[in-house]
């Protein structure tokens, strides 16, 4: 994520999560961008320059933390984001702010490319730990998270302050265990592979882009 991405992460966060948006005033986001814990990504359908400037296929770079290291200043804000990622570290802990996709492209498989590539970066940043918090009712996600390795640890009461609904706490031991580590591997593969960030997913028309 760059400078040029906070207008449309904004619109995304606020979108996705109305009740606990995770910095409301604008101005929070750049202050992110310069806090060393902080982390994060963004899944976009890039510009035709950007497209001619890189030289190779967007899909295939996302879960590289070095390309993207190398190549932020690269994204522009005429690029259509999809969604973003992003987590603190805290010592050995990596936390998972948030994992949200405009609501017009979600069920393409965007979000669990998102969770692969934090879970990728995470570990290459040498933390161990891996925890998140996911709404009570929300059995889609805590269904995707449990699929990529995270087991239920608790639960936080009344966490959502919009309805007062429990908060499932969620975590991944050891990011470098064995299990892990293959499991990793073998989604990475599974998320290229079936294409769910290998072709060019559905975004609403110009008419929806051009009021967003």
């Amino acid at each position: 994520m760059t400078a040029a991405d906070i207008p449309q992460v904004y619109a995304i966060d606020h979108e996705a999560f109305p009740a606990e948006s995770l910095f409301r005033p604008y101005s929070s986001y750049a202050r992110e961008l310069e806090n060393s814990m902080a982390h994060y990504i963004v899944g976009c359908v890039p510009s035709t320059q950007r497209m001619r400037r890189m030289g190779q296929p967007w899909f295939r770079r996302l879960l590289s933390r070095q390309y993207l290291e190398e190549h932020a200043g690269a994204y522009r804000s005429d690029d259509f984001l999809l969604g973003f990622a992003g987590f603190w570290i805290m010592l050995d802990e990596a936390h998972v702010i948030a994992i949200a996709v405009r609501e017009p492209c979600r069920r393409q498989g965007i979000g669990q490319g998102l969770l692969v590539s934090i879970l990728d970066l995470a570990a290459k940043l040498h933390v161990r730990v891996v925890t998140l918090e996911v709404r009570e009712g929300n059995k889609s996600a805590q269904a995707m998270y449990l699929r990529h390795g995270f087991y239920i640890a608790g639960r936080r009461p009344r966490y959502y302050s919009d309805n007062q609904e429990d908060a499932v706490l969620m975590t991944i031991d050891d990011i470098h265990c064995d299990e892990c580590v293959e499991r990793l591997r073998r989604l990475r593969a599974e998320t290229l592979r079936n294409g769910w960030l290998a072709h060019p997913p559905l975004v609403p028309d110009s008419e929806w882009l051009a009021g967003s």
